[in-house]
């Protein structure tokens, strides 16, 4: 014998129906008015700069194709070391800050002398520049002749993650502390141990709650990645500013940037969506 079954799904009253038309319109108009706002102001911008008394100066010192196109493959070459240094240094990141949050979340009096360590550790790096961070740790940890030598980007990456931990750490902290704590007794009443808790139940609510300020994070990361330069590895930056002192223009940093921004922009793409598909789903309310 089969049985199935059907679910039923109400329809839309006629006042929700007119109310989905009018956001569609609304929204079609306003981007349409976001558009030509925009094209204003950037052909306003542009004209006012244009006619500025210096800008014949400063577009053959900041935008001279020439310089642009023979210091492009450099820099090109030079990116893909910062992107490199990014792959390892979010790997570095996710483990180190989660070992922090979770030490961090211990309330265990056993584990006292760690959360203490976790804490004063969280308190130091947020508060140290990262360009500081990158001289102690590239010029200072070497000095010590305790470890053999390694690229000035190894030491740059592992700054970044010292750095950049402390930060993420206490996002993830303070997504995992707005789990409501039922959500821990109920897991723990189903025999999950502590561990099993923290790995099943409270991490993977904690992280949908904080994802776009986590993003947010590595945007700020992906960026700082150029740092490394002042530590003489020849990265997007360091090639640049070889290239600057060669033709004396400054055309070759605009190039760095613009390469910058161009690899920025997917994740801050995916920022924004994610931020946008959670607003979503926490106004979301039924149909009247």
């Amino acid at each position: 014998m089969t049985t199935t079954s059907t679910t039923v799904v109400a329809a839309p009253s006629e006042i929700e129906v007119e109310r989905r038309l009018y956001r569609r319109q609304r929204g079609r108009r306003s981007v349409a008015v976001s558009i030509v706002s925009s094209l204003v102001v950037v052909a306003l911008v542009w004209v006012g700069v244009v006619n500025t008394p210096g800008w014949a100066a400063v577009q053959q010192s900041f935008f001279d194709p020439e310089t642009a196109v023979s210091a492009f493959p450099d820099i090109l070459l030079g990116l893909w070391l910062n992107v490199r240094i990014l792959f390892f240094a979010s790997i570095g990141v996710a483990v180190f800050a989660t070992l922090l949050a979770v030490v961090r979340g211990l309330r265990s009096p056993v584990a006292f002398p760690l959360r203490l360590l976790a804490t004063g550790y969280t308190d130091l790096f947020r508060g140290l520049p990262l360009i500081i961070v990158l001289y102690l740790v590239g010029y200072g940890v070497p000095g010590l002749g305790v470890f053999p030598r390694f690229p000035a980007e190894v030491w740059g990456t592992i700054a970044i993650i010292l750095t950049y931990s402390s930060y993420v750490a206490e996002v993830l902290r303070a997504g995992m502390e707005a789990v409501h704590p039922s959500q821990r007794l109920a897991a723990r009443s189903l025999g999950l141990s502590h561990a099993q808790t923290l790995r099943l139940v409270v991490l993977p609510q904690g992280l949908r709650k904080v994802t776009p300020a986590l993003m947010n994070d590595f945007v700020s990361m992906q960026k700082d990645v150029g740092l490394v330069s002042i530590l003489g590895a020849v990265d997007a930056v360091r090639a640049a500013n070889i290239a600057q002192a060669e033709s004396y223009d400054f055309t070759p940093y605009f190039v760095a940037g613009l390469l910058f921004v161009l690899i920025s922009l997917p994740l801050i793409r995916l920022t924004d969506a994610l931020a946008l598909r959670q607003q979503r789903r926490e106004q979301s309310g039924g149909a009247v």
